[in-house]
C-alpha cells in the first residue's frame, strides 16, 4: 500500500505553511484576560491570503475557479491551521461550498462558489441543533409555501423542492453558529413535515433571521441563530438524499484534523521546553517520568492521525468497508476528543507554571482544544453513535 500524499496535496500543504508563517497564535488578545470574545471579525488579513494564494478554492472545481482537489487537500490544510490557531472559517466554509457543489442547484453554485474562492464571500453552517446535544436537522423545520403540496409536484408527496417556483419556511434555532455575524450566508440543516433531511442556505440579512452573539471556550465569536418564518427560494434548499449526513462526517472529520494540528504544535513546544529546562543538573526531558508522558502523547497524536486519514480517505473515495464511512468518522473523532485533550493535559503538567502565564501561548491552545474536544459531539456521543453501526453492522 501507498500511505503517501499525491503532488498536488504536498504541494496545498507547502502553499499553507507559507501562508501560515507569518501568524503569531496571540495575535488577537487572550481569552483568559478578555471578556467576551477576543475579536469581533476574523483574521481579515489571513484570509484575504488564504483567498490570494487559491487555498480557500482548493476544494472547488475547475468550473468555479478552484484547484479541484478532494477533503483529503482540505484536512491538510486545515491541519496547518491549527498550528497556529487560525483565527478564520476555513472548515465551515470549504465544507458547505463542497456541499453545495455536489448536491446543490447548479445555478446557486455558480453564483456563489466563484466568490467563496475568491474570499468573497463568507459561508458557515449551524451543526449544533438548539442545544448542542440533539441532532442539528431536529431544531429546524422545512415546510413549503405557495401550493400547499410538500415537495410542489401536485402528488402531496415529500421527495423534495421541485424545480420550479415554490419555496420553503424555516422556523426553528440553531446555537453556537461559528462566525454567524460575518457569514454572507448560513447553511442550515432542517426537516421537513414527512423527517426528511434537507440543508438550506440562507443569507444572514434575510428577514426572519436573528442573531444573538455567543462566545466559545476559546473566546471566538459564535451567534445563536433564529429562524422565524424564513422564506428561501427552492433552489436554496439542498434536499438530496445524503447531502446533510455527508457534510456532517465531512466536519467532524475536519475538527479531528484541526485537533490532531494543534496536538502536534503542543507537543513540539512540550519537547522544546522540556529540552531546556533543568532540574539538578539536567534537562527534565532526560528524566524517566517526563519521557514517559511525552512518548504516551506521541503515540496518542499518531492514533489521531491513523484514523483522521482513514475517515479522509472513506469521505474522498465513497470506497465501502464493513461498516459505513460514518463509523471510520466516528472512530476519528473518538480519538480526537480524547486524544488531544490528553496533549494539552500532560502539556501543562509537564510545563509547570510556566504553562499558565497568559504571555505564554501554551493557554491558548489548552483552550482552542477543550473547544475542538467538545465540537460536533465530545467522545462519549461518538463512541455512543459507533455502537449503534456495530449493532447495525454485525462484523465477521
Amino acid at each position: 500500500m501507498d500511505f503517501t500524499f499525491t503532488e498536488e496535496q504536498q504541494a496545498a500543504v507547502e502553499a499553507a505553511r507559507a501562508v501560515f508563517s507569518d501568524v503569531a497564535p496571540d495575535r488577537a488578545p487572550s481569552p483568559a484576560l478578555t471578556r467576551g470574545a477576543v475579536a469581533e471579525d476574523i483574521d481579515r488579513r489571513l484570509w484575504h491570503e488564504l483567498a490570494r494564494t487559491d487555498l480557500l478554492g482548493l476544494t472547488l472545481s475547475p468550473d468555479h475557479g478552484g484547484a479541484g482537489l478532494d477533503p483529503i487537500a482540505l484536512c491538510l490544510v486545515l491541519r496547518e491551521s491549527a498550528r497556529v490557531l487560525a483565527r478564520v472559517p476555513l472548515l465551515e466554509s470549504c465544507a458547505v461550498a463542497m456541499a453545495l457543489q455536489r448536491y446543490g442547484d447548479r445555478t446557486l453554485a455558480a453564483e456563489l462558489l466563484p466568490r467563496a474562492g475568491r474570499g468573497e464571500l463568507i459561508l458557515t453552517i449551524g451543526a449544533n441543533g438548539r442545544t448542542g446535544h440533539d441532532p442539528a436537522e431536529l431544531a429546524v423545520s422545512a415546510k413549503p409555501y405557495g401550493d400547499g403540496d410538500e415537495d410542489g409536484d401536485g402528488d402531496g408527496g415529500d421527495d423534495g423542492p421541485d424545480d420550479g417556483g415554490s419555496g420553503w419556511v424555516l422556523d426553528g434555532v440553531q446555537t453556537a453558529v461559528p462566525w454567524a455575524q460575518v457569514a454572507d450566508w448560513i447553511a442550515v440543516p432542517a426537516h421537513t413535515t414527512g423527517g426528511r433531511q434537507v440543508l438550506a442556505l440562507v443569507p444572514r440579512t434575510r428577514d426572519g433571521v436573528t442573531l444573538a452573539d455567543q462566545v466559545s471556550t476559546n473566546g471566538e465569536r459564535l451567534a445563536e441563530v433564529r429562524l422565524e418564518a424564513v422564506r428561501v427560494e427552492a433552489r436554496e434548499l439542498i434536499a438530496a438524499a445524503g447531502c446533510w449526513d455527508w457534510l456532517r462526517s465531512l466536519l467532524t472529520t475536519g475538527t479531528c484534523a484541526l485537533a490532531l494540528g494543534l496536538g502536534e504544535r503542543v507537543l513540539a513546544m512540550t519537547a522544546d521546553y522540556t529540552g531546556k529546562r533543568e532540574q539538578f543538573g539536567f534537562p527534565v526531558a532526560t528524566f524517566q517520568a517526563v519521557a514517559i508522558q511525552a512518548a504516551d502523547r506521541y503515540i496518542d497524536l499518531r492514533a489521531m492521525e491513523a484514523t483522521l486519514w482513514q475517515a479522509a480517505w472513506r469521505i474522498s473515495t465513497g470506497s465501502g468497508g464493513p461498516l459505513p464511512a460514518a463509523g471510520d468518522v466516528a472512530v476519528a473523532k473518538i480519538w480526537a476528543s480524547d486524544g488531544v485533550r490528553r496533549v494539552v493535559q500532560t502539556a501543562q503538567h509537564l510545563h509547570g507554571g510556566f504553562g499558565a502565564d497568559t504571555d505564554y501561548p501554551l493557554h491558548r491552545y489548552h483552550a482552542w482544544a477543550k473547544q475542538i474536544e467538545l465540537s460536533l459531539g465530545p467522545a462519549a456521543a461518538h463512541e455512543e453513535a459507533l455502537g449503534d453501526l456495530l449493532a447495525a453492522h454485525p462484523l465477521g
